[in-house]
This record gives C-alpha cells, sequence and structure tokens, in this order.
C-alpha cells in the first residue's frame, strides 16, 4: 500500500500545492488567518505583524518586503494544505 506525500499532495486543477501555482500572497495569508486565526499564526510563526494589531494588509507588507518571513508563510501553506488535501482524500476512499 502507497503511502500519500506531502510534497506530492495536489490541488483540485491537479497542480503540485507546493509549486504554489496561480496563489497569490494575498490568497495564502487569507488562507492561513481563516484556518489558524492570528493567534495560532503567531504561534506556529513568531512575526509582529501577527501579533501586534495584525490585519491583512500590514502583514502583506512585511511579508513582501522580508524574503525569510514570506518563505515561512508559503512552508506553512503548502504543509496545511497539503495536509488539507490528503485528508481529504483519505475519507473518500
Amino acid at each position: 500500500m502507497a503511502t500519500s506525500n506531502l510534497s506530492d499532495a495536489r490541488d483540485e486543477s491537479g497542480h503540485l500545492i507546493r509549486e504554489l501555482h496561480g496563489i497569490t500572497l494575498a490568497q495564502i495569508l487569507e488562507y492561513l488567518v481563516a484556518h489558524y486565526g492570528w493567534p495560532g499564526l503567531d504561534e506556529r510563526i513568531h512575526i509582529n505583524c501577527f501579533a501586534v494589531n495584525p490585519s491583512i494588509k500590514s502583514s502583506l507588507v512585511f511579508l513582501r518586503r522580508t524574503p525569510w518571513a514570506r518563505t515561512k508563510v508559503e512552508e506553512l501553506y503548502i504543509k496545511t494544505r497539503s495536509k488539507e488535501i490528503l485528508s481529504k482524500k483519505n475519507e473518500v476512499q
């Protein structure tokens, strides 16, 4: 029996999640805020823009100017979204 690999997870269009095909930084951030909330994001990635008066707009400004922080946010999105896709697949089987 083959085990599902997070790095092989694909979205509804068949694109690999890890490639972030057609996904904007704003969409990534909105997804993560909906999934974890600001406190949950701050727990996972310690960035002041998630802890002090958080907003999508201010976080986007910071993330666009700070490559290391953007990378962490993108990695969390890939991990979270991949797990979500794979768990839905396992429910169907």
